[in-house]
Parts: C-alpha cells; structure tokens; sequence
C-alpha cells in the first residue's frame, strides 16, 4: 500500500498526475463533488444560522466507502482539487465526510497539471482556505434559496414543471428585452454611395461617400452631377500605426474566440478545454486572470526567438477588466509552448492551437502598420470621395494570429496602389445603394456571455451551465430561420448613364442566435413584475461582489443570506398568496362563427390558441401554436387558420389522407405513415395532389434497395448524414463512398462491417437475465437491460464484472417505479376539517 494518497476530482486527472509520482503515491478520483445539499427540500435551516444539510448521493457511496478505507491506511492524504471556489469546497468536503486527521491531511493547489508543477505544489503544501468554501457555500445556498421557493410560485401561478436560478433569470431577461428591441425595431432606408477608380498607373481600388442620402431623388440627383466629371487626387496622407495583441485567454475571451472562429457552443468549449487540462496540456480553464507568469513568458519568449526571430518577441504583462475578477490564476495558456500543436480529439487539436497562437501572440511585437487616406475631388461637386488603406510593414504577431470580431458591420481595410496629389483618376462607376438600419442583434452564447461578463453577473465556472439550463428548460432556443429577401434599390452611373436595378438581400436570419421561447417570455414578465429586485442587474452584479468579500474574508457569509433572505421570503410569500396567475394571454378578436373571444396563451403543454372561455356554456376550443409561431406574434387570421387542421383531403389506395400540424412541424398522415411536409410549405394548402406526391416520394425513399439475409436494406438521410437501415440496425454512410449508387458488394461491406463492431463493442452477455455489458464512447461501458441503461464510469473494469455484480449494480441504480397510495376516508376528513 502506498504511503500517499492523492484524491483529485476526475479520473482523466488522476491519470495524468499518476505519470509524475513515484511508487509511494496512489493517486484517486471522488468523480466531482461527493457531497451536496439533498435533492427533494431545501436543506438549508433558514430559521437559524442558514447552515447546509450535505448529504452523500447514493451514487457516490461506493467512491466515498473506497477513499476512506484508503485514506485510513494512508500516512499522508493529499487533496488535490481545482484551485478555485468549487475545488476548494470538495476539498473541505472530502475532510469533512472522510473525517481525515488534519495532522495527516494536506491541501495543494496548482494551475497546470505538469511534472514541475505537482512537485513545487507537494512541497509547498497548505490548509483549507474557509474563506473560499464559504464564498461557494454562500453560491450554493443562496442560488438554492431561489430556485427552490420561486419555482413553486411558478407552478402555481404559471406552469407546472418550470424553474427559476438567480442567474439563469437574469441570462433569460436579457434575451427576452433584446428580442423586445429587435421587435419594435423600424428600419429606415439610405443611400449609401460607392464608387471604384483607378490611378495612372491603372491599378484600381473602392472609394465611399463620407455621408448617405435619405431619398432617392437625393441620391440620383448626385449621380447626375458626376456626369462628365474629372477626379484627381485632392489630398493624400500617410501615417505610421501599430496594432497590439490581445491578451492570452480567460474562460469568458476563451469561449467568444471559440465561438467565432470554431463555431464551438460554450459548452462544448468548456468541455475540450476540460480535457486539454486534465491532460496536462493548458493550464487551468476556468479563470478571469491575464497574467502570465515569468515561468510562461520565458517559455514564450524563447519558442517566439526559436520559430520567428528575436525582432518578433516583445514580452509584456496585461491587467484584467474583469468585475470582481476571482483568486488569481494564471490566464489560459499552453503548458509547453514549443508544442504547437498536440496529437488528440480533432476538436480538442483545434481548441489546443487557438490557445497557443492566442497565448503566444500576446508575447510578439506589435504589427507595424502604414496607414493611407485619400480624399478624391470632382469638377462638378463639392463633395469628395474617401479611400482608406492600411500596409503591414512589419507584421508582428499576426504572422500568428488576429483577434475575431463580433461586428458585422466592420470593413476590412485593403492596400492602396501609389498615388500622388492632383493625380489624375479615372471611375469605373459610381453606385448609390439602399442601405437600411438594422436592429439590435441577438445573442449568441457568446456575446451573452460578454454581456454577463460586462455587467459582473455570474464567474466563469457558471457561464456554460446557464446558458445550457435556459435552454433544456426551454425559455430559450437556438434559431433556424435562414431569413427572407427584403427587395432593395441600386442606381449605378456607368458612363454617361444612370440605370435603375431591383435587387435583393437576405435578411432577419436567426440561425444559431438565442430566441426566447413563449414559455420563456411569460416567465421572463412574471418574474419581472414580481420580483425586480431578483432580475436587477446591479442587484445580481451585486452578490458577485459579496462572493467575492466572503473570499477574501472581508465579509461573514451567514450574514450575507440573512440579509438577503429577510427581504425574500416574505416577498415569495406574498406573490404566492396574492399574485394573478400569470399566462401571457393576448386578446385577438372575435370568432365570426360563435361570436366567442379569441385568444391566445400558454397552456399546459405549451402556446396555444383558444376560441371561447371557460365561463362559456360550451366548452372552449383549442389548437396548440406550430413551430415558428409565438404568442406575440401570431395574427388572428394565422389563428383561426389552425382550426381548418386536421383536414381530411380524400383517399388513396384505400386510406384516409390527413393534413395536420404537429409539434415537429406540419405533415401528411396516411394510414399509419407519417410524411412531414418541406420546409416552409403551407399545410392549409396542401391538397389531394400535392399530399400524393408527397406519400409516393416517401414509399419510394423507404423502398427496399437490397434484400441482404432475407431482410431489406434501406436508405435514408438523417441529423447525421445518409444511413442504410438493416435488421433496426442504422449504418452510417461516409463520403468515401456514393451513396446514390451505392453497389451491392457495398451495401454487403457495410453492413458487414456494422454488424462486427456490434460485436466487439459487446465485453458480456448474460442472453439469459437479457442482460450484457458493451463499451461506450470517452473509455466508458453500459450495462444494459430491456430499457434500462446503466452509464459506468471509466474506473469500472467491465471485463472483471461478474453477473452477480451486475445484477448488483441495476438494483442499485435501476430507476424506481413510482407506486400511487391511496388516500384514507380519515386522512380526506382531516384534510376538510383543516381548510
């Protein structure tokens, strides 16, 4: 038995700091936290000093069981998490919960998981820092007290199973006014000028008007004027400039680059920059720090002289904006800056060299730059034209790397030719072009993420699973709207002619932007209405900085949440009591048939439609709001459209053919076979012919192409690309091969070739129990019975599980059916007395 015992918090950690340490340590993993607040009541006692109740998950029994009978035998326990509020938490829990001896238990921090780094932490080892778990105490219990009482008093008063968190609502409130902004939004028309010349020598460039004209009229009217005109060159300047590199990455400038020019989700970020740490790869990922430190900067200095030069090394230090920025880690860098790139997951590669070049870059010399302006003068106007130029003339750092940029709108200035003063120049054109303004624009993960970061509401480790909560609690969604063609103007002088022509542009895409669902705008308004102070910005910006004092041991956290809780209880009390049931209901008109109200609002499974109310004699009617719909945008008329469906359009080959409009979309019912109709087709006008169509396309796509073991093969194209389907079993086709001619030794191959991989992945199958064990993806396996799946982790050596165990394990965490008691006549004649 090992002399040490290291606990860290996953396995792929425990597996790299294992590389660095002799025989005497045994390194270990508690898989995240092992404790937390319980699951089904608040776990907090508010009626004294808000102490937490944590208890043991019944999933980390096992891993608690096995580090205490290794820290018992161990003479020496070193905890190892993170370096920040959440790793420091797990620590004190792991002392807490494993009762270790303090004389024999040590606390080490470090940034990155390299060989030196492990060993100065080991000898340099100190106590639990209490200021930094009450700061994540103080998270935990707040962010506990808001959602556990306000998501009641939303079911109650909005709709049964929704949530609300201190900074998810916040996060939604931003999206919700922003959509609000875009909504009201009036776009107004100009006309932006712009013109192409060339100099003597016959080297052409684009020149702009300074200004726009607000009519056409305007605009024609200054084309006219440059009828026969001459230009020259009225005035010419050159400038020296330089441009700097932006500092190495924190989590938030980690995930918006990512973002940008990866098209990664923040999560995803998050989750390959997990792995590139635990790896040993970068240091730690969750940090709001600048800074490198002197081990880093030597490291890039010299892989900077190595590659480029020593002309391209300029090693500086950066100072953070960040609010409230958290314990002082390291910015996000490499671990070995001579390794340029690394040999892992595609994904993480790309992630891995967009942080080198970043952290790199931020220690090269500026790019030296000569900026060129030119004003272009006429002989009929007083109006002069402008070109704006910019040469490298020492690149600097962007021989490595160049910033991303959110704004749409910005140029990209190019080289000007030579020119000199009253050079004579000759136009190819002049256009006057319809510009109109555009509204705000949504947000991405990333720009949310900014704007979190801009205001101080929530710290690096919250961004990705806020915006990832908002969205699988479905108050927002991701946008798939490819836009619509707004018609525009162009007037362009060619020659001695002005010529008129009708264009248009794309606009109003939301693809990949979040958009507030229904649900999440009534919510949003509830919330608001209700409980401003919880939605204020400065109030959420506020905690942060109280976090912030409790870690730095300026403030007493048990403080904190009685000051706060005095105020909050009793305004959740009396919502609860005395608000209106909120439901987003908008009055449309009258049903011409009935004479009823019509109205739209959220209903128990979603938006919907609804003619009457229940105050009416008959019942009212209802039809559920499709994709693409919304409370506040749908018109009466696309209301009272929706109860023309289902619609029966006639029959072939002896079945009923149905139009009708499901949650997935619109589509065709015949017989048992659903056909959803293209994108952007009207279901209202859909008839028999067309339905026909649709149906043959379908029996035709699902036709057998190949009969293999007595069995068809079928082909299709899904989320992921085009498949055979064989025996319920989906063969992914890859590019290699053409997949409209696919030949019959092809379809044999692939199939084959499916069919060996469903059995290699098998490790045992009990056919018997109807049980069998199979490998997983990231090292894992799963246990598998009928409809339960059981997820093991990578510590589990599935290839020594017995069935005895297995048995074991689905007992333990096979989900339990829910059994309905009965209610007594005496239990039901308490509770009449009580009310």
């Amino acid at each position: 038995m090992a002399k040490n015992l290291v606990i860290v918090e996953s396995p792929a950690k425990a597996k790299t700091i294992e590389k660095f340490l002799g025989k005497d340590y045994t390194v270990e993993s508690s898989f995240g936290h092992i404790a937390d607040l319980p699951a089904k009541e608040l776990g907090v006692d508010v009626d004294g000093d808000f102490t937490p109740k944590y208890i043991v998950s019944k999933d980390k029994k096992d891993v608690v069981k096995k580090l205490k009978d290794l820290s018992m035998k161990a003479e020496m326990v070193w905890l190892a998490s993170d370096e920040d509020r959440e790793g420091e938490a797990i620590a004190w829990h792991l002392a807490e919960t494993l009762k270790l001896d303090k004389a024999k238990t040590r606390r080490i921090v470090f940034h990155e998981i390299t060989k030196n780094a492990i060993l100065k932490a080991i000898e340099n080892p100190r106590t639990i820092d209490y200021n930094l778990v009450n700061a994540q105490q103080a998270r935990r219990v707040l962010d506990r007290l808001v959602g556990y009482e306000l998501s009641p008093v939303l079911w109650r008063k909005v709709k049964g199973g929704l949530s609300a968190g201190r900074v998810q609502s916040v996060s939604v409130r931003l999206i919700v006014e922003r959509e609000r902004e875009i909504t009201s939004f009036n776009p107004e028309a100009s006309y932006r000028i712009d013109a192409e010349f060339s100099n003597e020598s016959g080297k052409s460039f684009k020149a702009k008007l300074p200004k726009n004209f607000k009519t056409k009229e305007e605009a024609e009217a200054f084309l006219q004027k440059n009828i026969g005109a001459t230009f020259k060159v009225g005035e010419l300047t050159k400038k020296p400039a330089k441009k700097s590199p932006a500092p190495p990455f924190t989590t938030s400038t980690l995930q918006q680059e990512a973002s940008r020019k990866l098209y990664f989700s923040v999560s995803r970020t998050m989750t390959m920059a997990q792995r590139l740490y635990e790896a040993g790869l970068i240091t730690y990922m969750r940090t709001d720090s600048v800074n490198l430190s002197t081990e880093a900067q030597n490291g890039a200095k010299a892989e900077i002289v190595s590659a480029y030069g020593e002309e391209y090394s300029k090693p500086r230090q950066y100072k953070g904006k960040a609010k409230g920025a958290q314990e002082a880690h390291e910015a996000i860098r490499p671990t070995d800056f001579s390794r340029h790139t690394v040999n892992v997951d595609y994904d993480q590669q790309r992630l891995y060299e967009l942080i080198w070049k970043r952290a790199i870059a931020s220690q090269m010399s500026d790019a030296q730059l000569e900026r060129t302006n030119v004003r272009i003068e006429a002989n009929t106007h007083n109006e002069h034209f402008t070109a704006n130029g910019e040469m490298i003339k020492f690149e600097g750092f962007l021989k490595v790397y160049l910033e991303g940029n959110d704004d749409e709108d910005e140029e990209q200035k190019g080289i000007l030719p030579q020119m000199k003063v009253n050079e004579t120049l000759y136009n190819a054109y002049i256009s006057a072009t319809e510009r109109f303004t555009r509204p705000p624009s949504r947000y991405t993960e990333a720009s949310l993420v900014k704007k979190l970061e801009e205001l101080g509401i929530g710290r690096p480790s919250t961004y990705a699973p806020t915006i990832s909560t908002i969205q699988n609690r479905n108050y927002v969604e991701k946008g798939a709207k490819e836009g619509e063609l707004r018609p525009y103007v162009q007037l362009m002088l060619s020659g001695d002619t002005v010529k008129e022509n009708k264009l248009s542009e794309k606009v109003g895409s939301d693809k990949g932007k979040l958009i507030p669902t229904d649900v999440g705008v009534v919510v949003n308004d509830f919330l608001v209405n209700h409980f401003s102070a919880i939605l204020d910005y400065n109030f959420t910006a506020k905690v942060e900085q109280d976090f912030d004092e409790i870690a730095e041991g300026q403030e007493d956290w048990t403080h904190v949440m009685k000051e706060f809780y005095e105020e909050f209880h009793p305004r959740v009390e009396d919502v609860a009591q005395n608000a209106e049931r909120e439901v987003g209901e908008r009055i449309l008109g009258e049903d011409p048939a009935s004479g009823k109200v019509v109205s739209v609002r959220l209903g128990k499974f979603g938006p919907m439609v609804q003619i009457g109310t229940a105050d009416d004699e008959d019942k009212p009617k209802f039809a559920s709001l499709p994709p693409g719909q919304t409370l506040s945008s749908i018109t009466f008329e696309e209301a009272m459209d929706l109860f023309q469906l289902p619609k029966e359009l006639g029959n072939y080959k002896g079945e009923t053919i149905v139009v009708n409009n499901g949650r997935f979309g619109p589509y065709v019912r015949f017989g048992d076979k659903f056909v959803s109709l293209p994108k952007g087709e009207d279901p209202l006008e859909v008839n028999l012919d067309r339905a026909i169509v649709l149906i043959d396309e379908k029996e035709k796509a699902d036709a057998p192409i190949y009969t293999y073991e007595n069995l068809p093969v079928q082909k299709g194209k899904g989320r992921f690309g085009p498949f055979l389907k064989w025996n319920n079993m989906f063969i992914n086709v890859s590019k290699k091969y053409d997949f409209d001619n696919l030949t019959d030794e092809e379809i044999v191959h692939l199939i084959e070739e499916k069919k060996q991989k469903e059995i290699d992945k098998v490790i045992h199958n009990w056919e018997e129990e109807g049980i069998r064990v199979e490998k997983a993806r990231w090292g894992r396996s799963n246990i598998i019975q009928g409809k339960i799946k059981i997820e093991l982790p990578k510590t589990v050596d599935a290839t020594k599980l017995t069935l005895d165990k297995v048995k074991d394990l689905i007992e333990k965490n096979a989900p339990k059916k829910k059994t309905t008691k009965k209610k007594t006549t005496a239990k039901k004649k308490t509770t009449t007395k009580k009310k």
